[in-house]
């Protein structure tokens, strides 16, 4: 008769098997590098670590070009906003990892997506958090039908799979990850090997029956998903939510998508009866000022697929410490202090004695560096407090040596600036419209150098 199966303990250096944790592995001598791992019996009633030993039949070997290459069925989720992130729609068979911080909407998205794809497919909600009081509550609060929508409160990935195998779900959610746990292994649940091998099992039956997928990862106080890094290697999409839970603004991005591109923005509004989506983001992260204030430039950004107007601002004020503080909210710090190096070396402006704090209105974070230019206008503007006109928009790279560098997709960004009535811009001239080509209603001025610009403040 085969014995129970038991778990072990591998060592993560050198491969080492233990039948016990220990703080060392008494092979290599590393320390704390043991990780519990499941084990099947043997024959003889011994248990042996199933990821690197154990005989088993050949694989089946196919020629790539024998490989269906039809165009996968996608579906709407009924959410403009999620299909956007998720490359067009969902996918069967494909699991998405949607992580942020607590409160921030992930539950409230997924129920508002469940209610919709219930009317016309079979899903599945997994609790592992809530009572189903209260996500029946949620569900009325917000007004969504809860005739379709099917709930499981369970925790056991054994038990969860099984039901899935008679209910059938297209769709399923497990909310989420960190909760659940698997008879195979002893560690309590959201442990590493706890949540690596549960994703493993979940993603195994999505593959295999064309389940859609949605793991809720909780994150950590760094901002990361909790868990083992494996977790995001092993999903074909992850999706992280941003921005104040407290505010009203919430920000879905896409940071790794096997069906889509990566980097894609959806911009949601919380309100009383849910999120709602924002089809036209741009008006919220421009904040129209009455009369022109120093400090203030408009730049346009590229996420993803969508190009967005988004408000730099830059407030420069004098130190009264040792050490002038750089600030910045949505771009990056290090970035800051080398373009103020920038602004000196080639522009002959000093802001070694001031504090300088940049801001990117409405919680965007900007990742690209054609926010330098704005960056750096909207500084000068601020330490010279002369107002830049409030129908232009800029943008561009800046190089060390003072150069103005172009962008990728500069005509797009351009048309979208006339199409929210700005009337002038200053881009890299690389990027002015090729063959003469213009953009109706916009007057393009194209420069090369910091040098060029510096007159306009």
């Amino acid at each position: 008769m085969a014995s129970k199966a038991r778990a072990v303990y591998v060592c993560a250096e050198c491969g080492a098997q233990a039948s016990k944790w220990s703080g060392q592995c008494g092979d290599c001598g590393a320390w704390n590098t043991l990780q519990e791992a499941p084990a099947t019996p043997t024959g003889k009633g011994g248990a042996k670590f199933t990821g690197y030993t154990g005989s088993a039949a050949a694989g089946e070997v196919r020629l790539l070009s024998t490989v269906d290459v039809g165009a996968e069925v996608r579906q709407s989720c009924g959410n403009g906003e999620l299909d956007r992130v998720l490359g067009g729609g969902l996918v069967h068979g494909s699991v998405t990892l949607i992580g942020g911080d607590p409160g921030i909407g992930k539950s409230t998205l997924l129920l508002q997506v469940l209610a919709v794809l219930a009317e016309r497919d079979r899903t599945l909600y997994v609790s592992g958090e809530e009572s189903p009081q209260q996500i029946s509550l949620r569900a009325q609060r917000l007004q969504l039908s809860r005739d379709r929508l099917r709930l499981l409160p369970e925790i056991n990935v054994e038990r969860v799979l099984a039901t899935a195998e008679i209910e059938q779900p297209r769709v399923m959610v497990i909310d989420s990850i960190q909760t659940v746990y698997t008879e195979r292994l002893q560690s309590a649940p959201g442990s590493v090997a706890q949540v690596r091998e549960s994703a493993a099992q979940l993603v195994r039956h999505a593959k295999a029956t064309g389940t859609a997928l949605f793991l809720v990862g909780h994150v950590t106080k760094e901002g990361a998903i909790a868990g083992p890094r494996v977790l995001e290697h092993m999903v074909d999409t992850v999706l992280y939510f941003e921005g104040d839970p407290s505010g009203r603004l919430r920000v879905l991005r896409a940071v790794k998508n096997r069906y889509g591109p990566v980097n894609e923005l959806g911009v949601f509004a919380m309100t009383e009866h849910g999120l709602k989506e924002v089809s036209n983001p741009s008006a919220i992260f421009l904040s129209r000022h009455e009369t022109p204030v120093a400090g203030s430039v408009i730049m346009v950004t590229r996420e993803g697929t969508r190009p967005l107007l988004v408000e730099i601002q830059a407030l420069v004020d004098e130190c009264h410490g040792g050490n002038p503080r750089r600030v910045t909210l949505g771009l990056e710090q290090n970035r800051l202090a080398m373009l103020l190096a920038v602004l000196h070396r080639h522009g002959g402006v000093a802001m070694y004695d001031q504090d300088v704090y940049v801001n990117a209105v409405g919680g965007v974070r900007i990742n690209e560096t054609a926010a330098d230019l704005a960056v750096l206008l909207a500084a000068l503007s601020s330490f010279r407090d002369r107002p830049l006109p409030t129908d232009l928009v800029v943008f561009g790279e800046v190089g060390l040596a003072g150069e103005i560098r172009p962008v990728p997709n500069g005509e797009e960004r351009l048309r979208e600036a006339a199409k929210h009535g700005f009337k002038q811009a200053i881009v890299p001239r690389a990027n002015l419209p090729r063959r003469g080509g213009r953009v109706e209603g916009l007057d393009v001025r194209g420069v090369s150098r910091l040098g060029e610009v510096m007159g306009n403040v």
